[in-house]
């Protein structure tokens, strides 16, 4: 294949952006491409993001080590790296700390980088807050106003604040309420005073909690259901074959036989986990052939469970958050928060159920936001308001092709644009983890160097 010139944008520098640079580079490399990435954030690291900027050595994968490759053709590769970073401290089994893989992730593309071929990387350190079409590609309007050409643009945003639709007008005005808790030195910035309410139960709760957790406070966690993540299992367990389903079931077809599938398993293999974890290569296409009533219907009335089951807390992590609640230190009950009243050294909180809170500050759980017109996002909401892509039917992302190439608002042929990772959400329903993100990256890599040459 003849050389030629290209120059693509990737916007996001946490582990999905990371990732499709270093495969954009590798491509490259395969195709014969001259290529010049231009990876963008405005953050001073690579790698990290939200998920993987945190130094707290409880903060640890959700997924085990052997299934966090950065390469789905060389599964060893993670725990390859481990073992030359950390000698006999890690197997393939072990739930590392998340700071770990951030630090993979940076060495991943810097290797990619190094390897000989047409492939260049150039980082930016600013953020992209527009882009429109050109003739020739797309032009991204630079925090600083500066545009920037080039030929295709692959989105890598990552997970987004959580939303905050739930949060009377009066506490999100106070300095005792902390909308992001992965905001950088956060937590730290939190009034030392008082106990404390997380709103949300799940992931990013379990997180927040133990590290909040100390003598003489409560930790008080509350969400519509009050349902925690169940725990991974503590060894490893066998695989099963994933559900077959006829095209056309409906989504009380699906939830009967999901859940007749998970009773076989935890009676043929001795731990509901293996009919949960057999459902991966699949869910996608499960979720592709309901329709968006049911669609609809799973979110609001489904979405919980699957939650709690599907994305597992590390053992380590269970066991530490057993070990809290049954101090009393945290506690976990279902509520929902009707008002707030901030006052100067508290927030008297009442719930739904009539009951009342007095906490030191409250903290959102709830997890990214995922409706891309409620995203408070100069470049989404750019990018929606342009036409260049409408929201998924869902409303949880954008809509996309297979390839995650970006769908117009009106019947036009689509801008040079991807995205991977959680705006693929309404699309895929389950896109966010590392096994799901390595296999976009690659894909969306061939898919633009296809495109472009």
């Amino acid at each position: 294949m003849p050389e030629t010139s290209r120059r693509v944008a990737v916007v996001g520098a946490g582990a999905a952006g990371t990732l499709t640079a270093a495969q954009l580079l590798r491509r490259a490399a395969a195709l014969r491409v001259d290529l010049e990435v231009r990876l963008i954030d405005a953050v001073a690291t690579t790698g990290r993001g939200v998920a993987y900027a945190t130094d707290a050595a409880h903060h640890l994968l959700n997924v085990p080590a052997g299934r966090m490759s950065a390469y789905h053709d060389a599964p060893e590769h993670f725990v390859g790296w481990l073992a030359r970073r950390a000698p006999s401290t890690y197997t393939g089994a072990d739930h590392v700390p998340r700071a770990l893989y951030g630090e993979y992730l940076a060495d991943v593309l810097a290797a990619e980088v190094a390897r000989p071929g047409p492939g260049r990387l150039r980082r930016v350190h600013e953020r992209v807050v527009g882009v429109r079409r050109t003739d020739g590609g797309v032009a991204l309007t630079l925090g600083s106003g500066e545009p920037l050409l080039v030929d295709a643009a692959v989105l890598a945003l990552g997970n987004f604040p959580p939303g905050e639709a739930w949060v009377p007008p009066a506490l999100r005005r106070s300095p005792r309420y902390l909308p992001d808790p992965w905001a950088p030195g956060a937590l730290a910035g939190l009034p030392s005073d008082g106990d404390v309410l997380l709103v949300g139960t799940g992931l990013t709760m379990v997180d927040v909690a133990l590290t909040l957790s100390r003598a003489g406070r409560t930790v008080r966690a509350i969400s519509r259901r009050g349902l925690l993540p169940q725990p991974h299992a503590e060894s490893a367990l066998p695989t099963a074959p994933p559900l077959s389903l006829d095209p056309g079931a409906g989504i009380h077809q699906v939830r009967r036989a999901l859940l007749s599938h998970v009773s076989a398993c935890r009676r043929t293999y001795g731990n509901w986990r293996v009919g949960i974890d057999s459902l991966r290569p699949v869910t996608a296409g499960l979720w592709q052939q309901l329709s968006l009533a049911d669609r609809a219907c799973f979110l609001r009335h489904d979405q919980s469970q699957w939650n709690i089951h599907r994305h597992r807390i590390p053992p380590a992590s269970a066991r530490a958050l057993r070990e809290e609640i049954g101090t009393g230190r945290i506690r976990v009950t279902s509520g929902e928060v009707a008002d707030a009243v901030p006052a100067s050294d508290s927030v008297l909180v009442r719930l739904r159920d009539g009951r009342t809170l007095h906490v030191g500050a409250v903290v959102n759980c709830t997890g990214p936001q995922e409706e891309v017109r409620r995203l408070d996002d100069p470049l989404v909401t750019g990018i929606l308001n342009a036409g260049l892509a409408a929201p998924d039917p869902t409303g949880l992302g954008f809509r996309i092709d297979p390839c995650g190439r970006l769908q117009p608002l009106a019947e036009t042929p689509p801008a040079p644009l991807w995205t991977l990772g959680s705006l693929r959400r309404g699309a895929l329903l389950e896109t966010t983890a590392i096994p799901e993100i390595r296999t976009q990256a690659h894909d969306i890599a061939t898919t633009v160097l296809t495109t472009l040459v």
